[in-house]
């Protein structure tokens, strides 16, 4: 028993300090690495369900303006969770008959979309800059 312990206090096997330590740095570097590309994925990921919501309360305004018989009609996103100006705007050339190229969202409040006819106005957590306009 005791020649067993001895003989395993003597053995050469296991890591070293050294191999321990770069194998902690590595994983720090990697860590260090993928943080900032998770927290802009994230980021994408909300502007994308903000966007959502406000192609879907669009279309509730539809849908109500046109139970209304060409009324008005208007629908209220849930609040929004991204902030700031989104310019890359992927499939998303007009609402109703905006020209859309950017929107700004400020984060916790609300979007309400207004149909009357033809015409569509964002009020709240949105604004529109359509594509006609310049940015000072």
């Amino acid at each position: 028993m005791i020649s067993n312990l001895k003989q395993k206090l003597h053995s050469k096997k296991g890591f070293t300090l050294a191999e321990l330590l770069v194998v902690v740095a590595i994983i720090a570097v990697l860590v260090a690495i993928a943080i900032p590309i998770f927290t802009s994925q994230l980021e994408k990921s909300r502007e994308a369900t903000d966007l959502a919501n406000i192609r879907a309360a669009y279309a509730e305004a539809c849908v109500a303006s046109l139970d209304n018989d060409g009324g008005e009609g208007s629908a209220t996103t849930p609040k929004m969770v991204s902030t700031g100006k989104i310019d890359k705007l992927s499939g998303i050339d007009t609402i109703g008959t905006i020209a859309v190229s950017s929107i700004t969202i400020t984060q916790g409040q609300e979007v309400t979309v207004t149909v009357t006819g033809n015409d569509v106005t964002l009020r709240g957590g949105a604004t529109v800059s359509d594509s006609n306009s310049q940015d000072s």
